[in-house]
């Protein structure tokens, strides 16, 4: 039997169309976002993905150097209902160990143009002295919308302060606040406000560090909701729920309290992340006592901060806290929390606690003196990549007596370092500003019997 030509041409271009798809099904990226690297503990490590559409995957994971022996594989999907993402939590992991890992979507491997792999804490407790390890931090990163920004220059200045921050090689990121920038359309639609993580979150410069630092973080107004929001934003609880879905914090508030605070501990730092949002009252609430972290989240706060054997213990906050100049988004406007908490370290000795914090767009150390115990530092990291401060030379807080001199930095953008280093009982905290080109612009060192009372 034999076809005409005429009879073949509508077949053949079937064919090639179904290729031709078939081709560029296989080509199209499966992966969203990540891998990202969430908490990791002794023997335990939690992996964060994103993918494109509901999907099977495979995480596989092996020892460092021991490329021969078997390796470890862990199966699960994502679900549309959790916008594709995953979190993957590892077991059973060898303390003080560096593992490899890959990741296969629908049964193909996912090739990554960076290496993945992620380092087990050691343990070091009774054994030798404390790890020294290192943290990066910043915050305020806008991600530029053109349909949703306001007209005229973009606010966003670029993405590239993240391939400098990885390139520091820090052992640990932390997100100070502002990580997104809900627009208008975004603050009452769930939908909008996970489609703004999701923009941030697939930023190309950000996946290397994702993948190979720990992250965690808190929240500001930004990606929390509307400026200056509080308790009474109606889609508190959702944003809780995303933030949720998209960060790999050890813990989110506790059974009794909502919110995003929580606790981390690494080496022999501790770190508390405050939730700033959820529980606050209007800055404008004319009330002596109003909330800024709520009474259930200071007292946790405080009985954290009391049982902590650690020798650095590092409070992270979203808005800045010790500033005296400063009398609207900050703790200090919010006069009787900060004077119950000034109040409790005052009387409980407590050593080694020092403040982070962003959301100014501009980047300073404060140092607060106190009558009978050490000074109290405060380290503000702002912004990643949004607009800076502006004229803030012009202002009556380019002057803050308060700010350790040098460290001042308002027209760049720019992210902060911390270095853990030093022997047992002369351990120090080497803090740095590097710019939006890589450069260090200051740099200052706090040792460890300089946050106690001699």
């Amino acid at each position: 039997m034999s076809y005409s030509p005429k009879f073949l041409r509508p077949v053949l271009i079937v064919l090639l169309l179904f290729v031709a798809h078939s081709a560029q099904a296989q080509q199209e990226p499966q992966l969203e976002a990540g891998p990202m690297l969430g908490y990791v503990e002794m023997q335990e490590a939690n992996i964060w993905i994103q993918t494109t559409k509901p999907t099977s995957f495979e995480l596989t994971y092996w020892k460092k150097g021991d490329e021969k022996a078997p390796n470890h594989v862990f199966s699960s999907s994502t679900l549309a209902l959790d916008s594709n993402t995953a979190q993957v939590k590892l077991t059973d992991l060898d303390y003080g160990t560096t593992y490899r890992y890959e990741l296969s979507i629908d049964e193909e491997k996912v090739d990554l143009p960076y290496k993945t792999e992620f380092t087990t804490q050691q343990l070091w407790q009774w054994r030798k002295p404390a790890p020294d390890f290192s943290v990066a931090m910043g915050s305020c990163l806008y991600i530029n919308d053109s349909e949703y920004d306001r007209p005229g220059t973009p606010y966003g200045k670029g993405t590239e302060i993240l391939t400098h921050i990885h390139e520091q090689h820090p052992d640990m990121m932390l997100w100070l606040g502002d990580n997104v920038y809900y627009r208008e359309p975004d603050f009452y639609s769930k939908k909008r406000m996970d489609y703004r993580y999701q923009d941030a979150r697939n930023t190309p410069e950000m996946q290397p560090l994702l993948a190979n630092a720990i992250n965690l973080a808190t929240w500001d107004d930004h990606d929390y909701g509307p400026n200056n929001s509080d308790r009474s934003y109606r889609m508190r609880e959702e944003a809780l729920e995303i933030f949720r879905r998209y960060w790999a914090n050890p813990g989110y508030g506790t059974s009794e309290t909502d919110g995003i605070f929580t606790k981390y501990k690494y080496s022999d730092v501790e770190f508390f992340l405050m939730d700033d949002r959820y529980h606050r009252a209007p800055n404008q609430l004319k009330k002596e006592d109003k909330d800024f972290f709520g009474e259930a989240q200071l007292q946790w706060l405080m009985d954290s901060l009391v049982s902590s054997n650690a020798t650095f213990k590092i409070v992270v906050v979203g808005n800045q806290v010790t500033n005296k100049m400063k009398d609207s988004e900050s703790l200090m406007a919010y006069g009787e929390e900060y004077e119950k908490l000034m109040d409790f370290l005052d009387k409980h000795d407590i050593p080694g606690v020092l403040f982070l914090s962003g959301d100014r767009h501009f980047t300073e150390l404060l140092k607060t003196d106190r009558e009978d115990s050490y000074p109290i530092y405060e380290f503000t990291s702002s912004p990643l990549s949004s607009g800076t401060y502006g004229d803030l030379n012009e202002s009556e807080e380019y002057d803050n007596p308060q700010r350790v001199d040098g460290t001042l930095v308002y027209d760049d953008q720019n992210f902060g370092m911390m270095h853990v280093r030093g022997e047992e009982d002369n351990r120090r905290l080497v803090l740095e500003t590097y710019g939006s080109d890589g450069e260090m612009l200051w740099d200052y060192t706090i040792h460890e019997n300089d946050l106690t009372n001699k």
